[in-house]
């Protein structure tokens, strides 16, 4: 049996020619459906839903302000940046974005819960986690949550500590209104009665070691001078076994180990 001989050159260019008008017309028909999609009013985004904690931010007012900033129909959306402008909005943690056809979208929030101002203002507030984040000045009727501040990026060190010490001063009937953590780190802490308390460096451990030594004992020292734990002022934690105390007209030096009378200077 004879191999079946080649096509001759015209049917071969003729077929090739066909294949690529076939091919070339379904190309078309492909990018005409795609710049319908794109071109279709049918599928822009005509409804946004937002939910999840809206406390401090309505839907309303959202939709009216990151609306605005969003590009594309339901298809060609960029989520990511969708969700970019969402946490962009003040108070706003994290924002999830999701497409329902054909064209809404619906965005669940989740805002910082704030548990202490940051720095010296109240446009940044802490949340829950120790993350910074600025609020305007709608931070300032954030109520009595304590104050704190330390050097670019501590704020999570910082709130830790505060968390440490703010059960150890209970038994005064007090809490940390403020907590510093200075450049060189050193400790200040300021109870809600108005006592600025030098607790000095040192690891969680040994600070928490001075303020139980001062809560214990620093009633009787008062009470030994006639005053109360509101006459209480300062108090120098950084002295090895005792501590200094300043009350209103009376300086004291007291050590644990030493059983005399402490000194007054008046």
């Amino acid at each position: 049996m004879n191999p079946a001989m080649p096509a001759p050159l015209d049917v071969r260019l003729m077929n090739l020619t066909t294949s690529l008008l076939v091919t070339g017309f379904v190309l078309a028909c492909l990018a005409a459906g795609v710049w319908w999609v794109l071109r279709n009013p049918a599928f822009s985004i005509g409804q946004i839903t937002v939910g999840g904690d809206t406390t401090h931010n309505s839907a309303a007012s959202l939709r009216a302000s990151v609306a605005p900033k969003l590009t594309g129909n339901f298809f060609t959306l960029d989520l990511s940046a969708a969700q970019a402008a969402f946490q962009s909005a003040p108070w706003v943690r994290k924002a999830m974005v999701q497409r329902e056809f054909p064209n809404q979208l619906y965005i669940t929030l989740q805002e910082h819960v704030p548990v202490a101002h940051w720095g010296e203002g109240d446009s940044e507030l802490v949340n829950q986690h120790g993350e910074v984040f600025e609020v305007g000045d709608s931070g300032a009727d954030e109520g009595r949550i304590p104050r704190l501040q330390g050097p670019e990026g501590q704020a999570p060190v910082v709130l830790d500590m505060l968390r440490q010490l703010e059960p150890l001063v209970a038994p005064l009937d007090a809490h940390i209104s403020a907590l510093t953590l200075q450049a060189r780190g050193n400790w200040v802490a300021t109870l809600n009665r108005g006592a600025v308390i030098d607790l000095g460096h040192g690891t969680p451990q040994e600070l928490a070691g001075r303020v139980n030594q001062f809560v214990g004992t620093v009633k009787e020292v008062t009470a030994r001078h006639q005053r109360t734990l509101d006459s209480v002022e300062s108090a120098d934690l950084r002295h090895a076994g005792g501590y200094a105390l300043r009350m209103r007209g009376v300086t004291t030096v007291r050590g644990d180990a030493v059983p005399t009378a402490p000194t007054v200077r008046r």
